[in-house]
């Protein structure tokens, strides 16, 4: 199969997350980006998929790499670290994607402080991995296939009422 053939998932990657392997290791361990993505890669090859990365310090970038991937790339798998609960700027650009979107974190936000309790991205997200370390990764891109290949998933109740669809 040739690269352009495959499925293009774009896996985007917010602040702070270029320190992983040095910041908090006791919540996010000590692996880098660069393992994940690497990871990710691995996987993504394994199942047919072709992989881009984006990590940006700078909502503004990362909403750009959303919209580049519009009308290019079959899903988006992103990790918008603390901007997944502010960023209504993120939260509409992913509304405007009109491929598979996965949202991903490392540690579990659901057992975390109060204000990783809510995400503005879930909202606009097929699915979400969350709690597994850097297997999440491998997780989202298997979700990822598997979703292209059973076809989308049904949407959400709160996409099913006109947040992303």
């Amino acid at each position: 199969m040739s690269e352009t053939a495959r499925p293009l998932v774009v896996i985007v990657s917010g602040p702070n997350l270029d320190l992983l392997g040095e910041r908090e290791p006791e919540i996010y361990g000590t692996e880098t980006l660069a393992d994940h993505v690497e990871r990710a890669s691995v996987s993504a090859a394994r199942l047919g998929l072709a992989l881009e990365h984006v990590q940006s310090n700078h909502e503004g970038d990362l909403i750009e790499a959303i919209h580049a991937a519009r009308g290019r790339a079959a899903a988006i798998v992103v990790n918008a670290g603390a901007l997944t609960h502010t960023s209504w700027s993120l939260h509409d650009a992913l509304a405007a994607f009109d491929g598979i979107v996965v949202e991903l974190h490392l540690s579990n936000p659901a057992g975390r402080e109060p204000f990783r309790h809510t995400s503005v991205v879930a909202p606009v997200a097929d699915g979400l991995v969350a709690g597994f370390g850097g297997l999440g990764y491998e997780l989202a891109i298997e979700a990822v296939r598997r979703m292209l290949d059973g076809g989308r998933a049904a949407p959400s109740a709160n996409r099913a009422a006109g947040d992303k669809d």
